[in-house]
């Protein structure tokens, strides 16, 4: 259940047995969490903790390990702590230098969980969550079973949005990205519209991205790029709900501007937004300047042409990036998962490797997959 909230108070325990005690903290999840299948033949969960540190005068306190468990199950699915917390935590975050996360008195943190499930696993109703935490002073407490009801709604399957090589890159997996780690808080709801978003950078058939050495790569031109000016192709059947075209491409690895209001206008430039189930709406931003194909109440049928692929809005270089949420609008929006009904995995590389012409493709290797999500630093065809 969405906002789903349990409170745990800070009491006493008698016994014989030293047991942390209780830590006043309130958490719950944003989004409740719902399974897809990843490219890498494995489920996901993603999803996020939103911790509160209750009282004025608790202190600090520091979260030092995350276990997660499956119904009433006694072993974990997984466990965080020490170096592994870093991966639960957007950029900029308050980590300390013993890799516990810092949540000062009356202060909130979010965790970013990605949590991959065993194969044979059945999907569990209920995950519980194990959070130990120490004061200032060194005491130990926890909170013992933080409970989220997960969805067995099942993900979005969609057809390609491009043809082609792409890395999927800032993709789903990566907490550090720009699009999971990005909440957004308005009208009294936290929401992130980007949990499960994709930059797709063109990439030829040694996996690079730009045909200029490295050197030249702040010389290059839009032309430059693999994937500019690709077709962007409409990935199911369904009604075009909101458009803008107008905006000037401009040139590649340019400093952009901080935007002025989180909107498709503010952050996308150039897009098209397209309603393909009932409260379910694909994204695509960044597109090329005077290249837009439909208009608002178009209805469109999967694999006709949208537009071409640009550098607009905030891009700095040309991709394409696309996702799928439950309203056409951006703030107030949950990221909601999708997969591709089938695609081939030719294999991984870093944004680095591809712009920096370092990555080495062995097409040997490509696995076809279907009904799947692309993971972050995926290299992916259609």
């Amino acid at each position: 259940m969405r906002g789903l909230i349990l409170c745990f108070l800070l009491l006493s325990v008698c016994g014989a047995e030293a047991q942390a005690r209780p830590a006043a903290i309130e958490a719950h999840v944003i989004h409740e969490p719902q399974s897809v299948m990843g490219s890498d033949g494995l489920r996901h969960l993603a999803y996020e903790l939103d911790i509160t540190n209750f009282y004025g005068d608790t202190g600090t306190l520091n979260l030092s390990g995350v276990s997660v468990f499956a119904d009433a199950s006694s072993m974990p699915l997984a466990s965080f702590g020490g170096g592994a917390m870093a991966a639960l935590l957007a950029p900029n975050t308050n980590l300390q230098s013993d890799n516990s996360l810092s949540i000062k008195a009356g202060g909130h943190a979010v965790i970013f969980l990605w949590l991959t499930l065993p194969k044979d696993t059945p999907l569990p109703d209920r995950l519980r969550h194990h959070l130990d935490f120490r004061t200032e002073t060194g005491v130990v407490l926890t909170a013992e079973d933080v409970s989220v009801a997960v969805s067995k709604a099942p993900p979005t399957v969609i057809g390609p949005p491009l043809r082609g090589m792409w890395l999927a890159d800032e993709g789903p997996g990566y907490a550090q990205s720009h699009h999971w780690g990005s909440l957004v808080a308005e009208n009294g709801r936290l929401t992130i519209p980007q949990r499960y978003a994709v930059d797709f950078f063109g990439a030829d058939a040694k996996g690079h991205a730009v045909s200029v050495p490295v050197g030249k790569l702040a010389e290059s031109r839009l032309e430059d790029w693999i994937g500019f000016d690709a077709e962007v192709l409409a990935v199911a059947d369904g009604v075009v709900r909101k458009v803008r075209d107008g905006v000037a491409d401009h040139r590649p690895l340019s400093p952009q501007a901080e935007p002025d209001e989180l909107t498709p206008e503010g952050l996308y430039g150039n897009f098209v937004i397209l309603e393909i189930a009932p409260h379910v709406f694909a994204h695509y931003a960044h597109l090329r300047n005077g290249s837009l194909k439909v208009r608002v109440g178009d209805h469109v049928r999967r694999g006709d042409i949208l537009a071409r692929l640009g550098d607009t809005g905030s891009a700095g270089a040309p991709h394409l990036h696309f996702h799928v949420s439950d309203t056409f609008g951006f703030a107030g929006s949950e990221g909601l998962p999708f997969v591709f009904d089938s695609l081939t995995l030719a294999g991984h590389a870093s944004e680095s490797e591809v712009l920096n012409n370092q990555s080495m493709l062995d097409l040997t290797a490509a696995k076809i997959r279907h009904d799947s999500l692309p993971l972050n630093g995926d290299l992916v065809v259609f």
